[in-house]
């Protein structure tokens, strides 16, 4: 009599059950990812799709999500009211001006606010005592500094970032520029033949703000300037095309009131409670505040605003401060 084994069944190899965890895994998440996107789009909550799609601009890896929401905010009629616990508006009042220090008259800061941004804005009145410093050689291999550090350099009593710099995929150095830099009168980067976006003073400590040549600025007297944009303002008309040119970020921008008066403007952005402003709104603000001509600095991680050794708003960068080759700077009091 032969006695025949029962064949084993043979159970699912491991390595498939685990490609079958991994997949539903994966599913889980994108279909969480898509309900998040919907929720947003849905305009019920209108502060994260500012968030979303602002952070888009300046991202690459989040250009995908800025594909998946609308290009504007919904209009206010049909827009979803947000719970008053939710706003963010800050209205600015008289109270809310303040003079920064007694032992340096003439510097006003005061807090600003609107419905999905906060900032402060710094009032010089005296136009000579804001100039352009550099980080030291600009360029080439050279790397840039952080704010306070240019600041102490110069023995400046605060300073803002200022011109664009080569920063390849958010790595870059801070060393060398985007454009031309003057400082002090001395033509520090660029070309007397190349055509910049220039936002300097010229010798009578006027702010201007347009397209020149290098040559040009040098002929104008421009005794300090950086370069990027766009122009807010210029001669008192307010710029087109504005609304085209970013979505809701940290803000960096510079304007001069008729008098003299020069208005440093950094916004906070990226945070629950501040995503950011649009250039749009930065020109509002500079209106409202009397620029007759204004500009857009750089933003993002780079904006940031020091007076007196003290950092007077949250940058957006968990690693801190940016290297940068230039920055908007304010003498001491003579």
């Amino acid at each position: 009599m032969k006695h025949t084994k029962a064949k084993r069944r043979r159970g699912t190899p491991i390595f498939i059950k685990f490609l079958l965890f991994a997949a539903v895994t994966v599913l889980l998440l994108m279909v969480t990812l898509l309900r998040i996107v919907q929720t947003v789009r849905s305009g019920a909550y209108p502060a994260a799709q500012h968030e979303l799609a602002g952070t888009a601009d300046t991202r690459a890896e989040a250009r995908i999500v800025k594909s998946w929401l609308p290009d504007k905010a919904p209009a206010a009629e049909t827009a979803k009211p947000m719970p008053e616990s939710e706003e963010l508006t800050l209205p600015v009042t008289a109270a809310e001006t303040q003079d920064a220090d007694a032992s340096q008259p003439g510097i006003e800061i005061l807090d600003v606010a609107g419905q999905y941004y906060r900032g402060k804005l710094m009032l010089v009145h005296d136009p000579s005592r804001v100039f352009v410093g550099v980080s030291g050689p600009l360029g080439g291999n050279n790397v840039g500094k952080k704010i306070p550090d240019i600041i102490a350099s110069y023995g400046a009593v605060g300073g803002t970032n200022a011109s664009g710099f080569v920063d390849n995929e958010g790595k870059g150095n801070g060393g060398t520029p985007l454009g031309l830099v003057i400082s002090e009168g001395t033509l520090r980067y660029g070309y007397a033949g190349g055509r910049y976006e220039v936002i300097g003073f010229d010798k009578d400590n006027k702010l201007h703000c347009g397209w020149m040549t290098g040559q040009q600025a040098l002929n104008l007297g421009i005794r300090d300037s950086v370069c990027f944009g766009p122009v807010l303002i210029s001669e008192g008309k307010r710029q087109t095309g504005l609304s085209r040119a970013g979505n809701y970020n940290p803000r960096t921008a510079i304007g001069q009131r008729e008098d003299g008066t020069v208005l440093l403007l950094i916004l906070e952005g990226r945070q629950i409670s501040s995503v950011g402003a649009t250039v749009e709104e930065l020109a509002d603000i500079m209106e409202e505040y009397g620029a007759v001509n204004a500009a857009n600095l750089d933003g993002g991680a780079s904006s940031v605003i020091y007076y007196q050794g003290e950092q007077l708003v949250t940058g957006s960068s968990l690693r801190g401060t940016r290297s940068v080759p230039t920055a908007i700077l304010i003498k001491p009091e003579e």
